[in-house]
């Protein structure tokens, strides 16, 4: 007799967002992971600005990027998803969190966009216009909007626009900020804190800062390869979701194993559980980073092509119109602390753009677990409703930056 088949249970329109852009993150971090040690980045803000740049794509461009992205091509339904979430965010831990998502449009006096794009813009990304002089004041378009991310911020990402990447042909550029202070539900204990050992994946030892304490009902799963907690924040909205190889040089095998379909699964898998937690204190900073080269990779390399690239429903020029538009950069910077208390994480992007010239029943009694981050792991913070990654990142030596 053939057996059983389990079904998954249908997701929501809010988990399909949420795997949709976990996707996204995923394919994008393997992408990135293969440069050596820590990573540090925010999918959902790149992710949030390549859709308000995907809304004024047409043609192959279009269909491009919403593969990549995993987006419909016709409609609005996936702009309604990110209009939904943004709402969501801005409401987190009812003001026991500070959560911004904020975007931005800053255009060349003189050049106007199609009412259908801007409202776009407006209605469902809740974005703001901005009018700078990139031909005339270039350094002063740089500075300014500069200043706004900073601004967006709480001035942890400065620079997001180094000198040299605007000049007189820029036309437009998208802008994204987001920014989490949370609190533990459970905080550690500053006093249990003590200087450990952290095994680093390529030989050798450093001394970090352990924090650790018993956590009771922690959401924990454990498979052959690796160890997973949730560590929530107030208001249990967002948590941070932590895994852990067992081997100290296991981490590219799970790098390997990541997909949107295994971290459902895993969260699935959770038992709330009394879990003897030890994670080190980290901070992460990352540089300005370019990512055109990483998302043409992905399959969108029509998007950043002079002349090629097809964002007419930005400003109604046609390649090979001289006037029509195309991505000259993609600019990330991102920034984490992780303290006994909980997270402070920020990150930008910008885009500018240029014309063209179920678990089973265990019957034994289990031992409590416990769970010690003492060698490299990923750790994602998520929006527990969609399960969106905001952030994503890898701690391979928590003594350096990225």
């Amino acid at each position: 007799m053939a057996g059983l088949m389990r079904t998954r249970p249908r997701l929501t329109e809010s988990e399909a967002f949420g795997n949709d852009n976990n996707g996204f993150a995923l394919a994008l971090f393997e992408q990135l992971r293969h440069a050596p040690g820590n990573l540090f980045f925010s999918p959902f803000s790149i992710r949030t600005v390549l859709a308000m740049a995907f809304s004024g794509a047409r043609g192959e461009t279009a269909a491009q990027m919403g593969d990549v992205l995993r987006m419909e091509t016709s409609g609005d339904t996936p702009h309604i998803a990110f209009s939904e979430i943004i709402q969501r965010l801005s409401t987190v831990g009812s003001g026991t969190q500070e959560m911004l998502v904020a975007n931005a449009l800053w255009g060349q006096p003189g050049e106007s966009l199609l009412p259908e794009f801007s409202e776009i813009i407006v209605r469902y990304y809740h974005g703001k216009f901005g009018q700078v002089d990139f031909r005339r004041d270039t350094e002063g378009a740089r500075k300014t909007i500069n200043k706004w991310v900073e601004a967006q911020t709480r001035e942890k990402i400065r620079e997001l626009i180094p000198s040299g990447v605007l000049d007189d042909e820029t036309s437009l550029v998208l802008a994204n900020a987001i920014c989490f202070k949370g609190m533990w539900a459970d905080a550690f204990d500053r006093g249990n804190t003590e200087e450990g050992v952290f095994r680093l994946a390529g030989g050798g030892t450093v001394r970090v800062p352990l924090m650790q304490g018993m956590r009771w009902d922690l959401p924990y799963v454990e498979t052959k390869g690796f160890q997973a907690i949730d560590l929530v924040y107030e208001g249990g909205d967002l948590s941070m979701l932590v895994l852990l190889p067992r081997r100290s040089d296991g981490l590219p095998a799970l790098e390997e194993r990541l997909s949107a379909r295994m971290l459902r699964d895993c969260v699935a898998r959770m038992d709330a559980r009394l879990v003897r937690v030890f994670l080190p204190r980290f901070k992460l900073v990352s540089g300005s980073v370019d990512l055109c080269d990483p998302l043409a990779t992905l399959g969108m390399p029509l998007a950043f092509a002079r002349l090629e690239a097809d964002f007419s429903g930005m400003n109604g020029k046609e390649p090979p119109s001289e006037e029509s538009l195309f991505i000259s950069a993609v600019l990330h910077q991102a920034h984490v602390e992780v303290t006994e208390e909980g997270t402070d994480a920020f990150a930008a992007v910008l885009a500018t753009l240029v014309p063209a010239g179920a678990t089973p029943r265990r019957r034994r009694p289990r031992p409590d677990p416990v769970f010690r981050a003492d060698h490299p792991f990923v750790f994602a913070i998520r929006e527990r409703k969609s399960g969106s990654i905001l952030f994503l990142g890898r701690v391979s030596d928590p003594t350096r930056g990225v």
